[in-house]
């Protein structure tokens, strides 16, 4: 991008799925971005780094919210097209299915998928109540951050790693070219913005969950479970074969190492969905 044209200096603090996603959409609209992390796609896997840990699937759990919907549908559109293009190598399309253990709610938010349908009571299973078809996608997050990183860096995006104590570190320029002030700063930390002087946001608060990995390249379809204690199980295949048993979800949980008996409790539900 030739300085001339520049709108501005934008700061995008965090290097996970939504920093460089954020630092990619502020590039296009005409900004000049660097990026300041302490974590980095490629890195050791780390609990204070959870993009990486991502299944992931493109399932709008908007409800009614219609807000929320109206950017899962923008993000399912952009995503969709990414998957048929030049990042088709992070996405698998494929078959999904939502069981629910209780009457769903109409509309749901994914009728809008494409190839939706309301399954008959006969397609039901593991003791659901009622349920959904539709395509979607996947993405392999293992793949899809390096492929991000490399996209800011072709637009000439500087990418600093740094341990920030205060947002204030950020907004004086300490980490810009000759200490220029950026005209912005984004926070995209996630929990990292509860303990991030300067904007300690106590309201905050983790949803622990955990999954188990397994390889199984035949599996081609996505299924859900969602229980009535609010807890889901799933399975999410990735392009490369592996696949993504899960799960637990657990709020205000800070324990940060995985737990066997979940990971058994993980494997025992999944059979139940029949893979």
């Amino acid at each position: 991008m030739a300085e001339e044209n520049v709108k501005g200096t934008v700061a995008v603090i965090g290097a996970g799925v939504i920093g460089l996603s954020t630092a990619l959409k502020i590039q296009e609209a005409g900004f000049k971005v660097f990026i300041v992390a302490d974590h980095l796609p490629g890195d050791p896997k780390s609990i204070h780094y959870t993009s990486a840990w991502a299944g992931a699937h493109h399932v709008s759990s908007a409800g009614e919210d219609l807000e929320q919907r109206e950017m899962d549908r923008e993000t399912f559109k952009i995503m969709w097209d990414m998957s048929a293009n030049e990042a088709k190598h992070c996405f698998m399309r494929i078959s999904q299915e939502e069981y629910y253990e209780e009457e769903a709610i109409r509309p749901d938010g994914l009728e809008v998928m494409p190839d939706y349908r309301v399954l008959d009571k006969s397609e039901l299973w593991a003791g659901s109540k009622s349920g959904v078809s539709f395509t979607t996608l996947t993405i392999d997050t293992a793949v899809y951050l390096p492929y991000l990183l490399s996209v800011f860096y072709s637009r000439g995006g500087k990418l600093i790693r740094a341990r920030i104590q205060h947002i204030s570190q950020v907004i004086d320029g300490a980490f810009s070219h000759k200490e220029e002030k950026p005209d912005a700063v984004v926070v995209c930390t996630g929990i990292g913005a509860r303990s991030l002087g300067g904007v300690e946001d106590s309201d905050l608060y983790p949803v622990r969950g955990q999954t188990v990995l397994i390889r199984a390249p035949w599996i081609k379809f996505g299924r859900t479970l969602s229980r009535k204690d609010g807890v889901w199980t799933y399975i999410i295949p990735r392009r490369s074969g592996d696949v993504i048993l899960g799960g637990s979800k657990v709020s205000n949980d800070w324990y940060f190492a995985s737990a066997p008996f979940s990971g058994e409790k993980i494997l025992t539900c999944s059979l139940v969905l029949k893979i």
